[in-house]
This record gives structure tokens, C-alpha cells and sequence, in this order.
């Protein structure tokens, strides 16, 4: 099979009492914990999980050697499956994860994952940039409410504005139910 499993970010530190909590992310990391058990069952070594490490402490998160950047629990890597280590919000910026890709003859890319308006975005458009046919499960990521000007964007906005953003140009945007009822 030539599609593969891109676990962006599921990270302590965006859980709660984290550094960088989330609204939702428990209900989107057990959507990403159902995605994930498919590909395991169907394509045992096409998963691939993304792990942000702060590259300085200003960013405040995801700390090297903290709790708050280990993987959380409910996706935690087997043994055989790649970890990706990144920098950047671009899973692919800096990272050996395209050349992984495509060295197992991957075209297409199914997306799950945190932060909606921050990574996620930008691996989901990397991804296409690079040729991949890239599916996002939305309800299998989460964001949080960001502020501009005195003015308080609720999380819920935020992440459908996002993922309206990326449905059709970018990827095939279905919820966590479609695909598994799709493959």
C-alpha cells in the first residue's frame, strides 16, 4: 500500500496541566488512537510520528528532555515505527521524513495531529507542495484560542477556519468515522 500514517505533535505538553494546552485534545488524540490502530492493522510500517523539540527554551514547550515533549500515551510509537524529530512547524523542514517517504514508495499521506493552525497547516501544505495526496482527519486534531488585537478567536473557529482552508486545494478533509468506514 502506498499510504502512510503522518502522527503530528500528540505531545504532553498539550494536554492538560501541559505548557501549551489545548481546547479538546483529548477527544482528538482518541480519534488519532483509532486512525492509528487501523494502519496497524492494515499497514504495519507506513506510521510515522512527528515530535517537536524545542530547538530554544523562548518557545516555552516542548522542552528537550521534558515530560511536557514526550509523545502522549494514547499514540506512543512501537517499536519498528519511525520517529520523526522536528524543529520547525513543517514536519518535513529540516527532517529526513520526505526521503522515509519515499523510500517505502508513499504517495499518499493521511494527517492527524496538533496544533490545527500551526503545524498541522503547514505539513499539510508542505506535504502537497511535495506531490503527496494528503488526507487530514479533522476531529483527530485539535488547536486553541488565539487572540489578535484585543479580540479572542475561540478554539472551534480557529480550527475550522483552518481546515476550510486546506479542504480541496490542499487534502480530502473527512472526520476520523468516514475513514475508517471508507478503507
Amino acid at each position: 500500500m502506498s499510504t502512510a500514517l503522518i502522527i503530528v505533535d500528540i505531545q504532553n505538553d498539550y494536554f492538560p496541566n501541559g505548557k501549551m494546552e489545548l481546547s479538546n485534545p483529548d477527544r482528538a488524540a482518541a480519534n488519532a488512537a483509532k486512525v492509528l490502530n487501523w494502519f496497524r492493522q492494515n499497514n504495519k510500517d507506513q506510521i510515522f510520528h512527528v515530535q517537536h523539540i524545542a530547538s530554544s527554551p523562548e518557545l516555552g514547550f516542548f522542552l528537550p528532555n521534558t515530560e511536557g515533549a514526550e509523545l502522549h500515551k494514547t499514540v506512543l510509537p512501537l517499536d519498528h515505527e519511525s520517529i520523526i524529530v522536528k524543529n520547525f512547524p513543517n514536519s518535513f523542514l529540516k527532517t529526513d521524513l520526505e526521503s522515509k517517504l519515499r523510500e517505502k514508495g508513499i504517495t499518499k499521506v493521511v494527517v492527524v495531529g496538533m496544533m490545527t493552525h500551526m503545524c498541522i497547516d503547514a505539513t499539510v501544505r508542505a506535504a502537497v507542495d511535495l506531490g503527496f495526496e494528503t488526507t487530514l482527519i479533522e476531529d483527530a486534531c485539535a488547536t486553541r484560542d488565539l487572540s489578535y488585537q484585543d479580540r479572542i478567536i475561540p478554539a472551534e473557529q480557529v480550527h475550522y477556519a483552518f481546515v476550510s482552508a486546506l479542504h480541496g486545494m490542499y487534502a480530502n478533509v473527512i472526520s476520523t468515522e468516514e475513514f475508517l468506514q471508507q478503507n
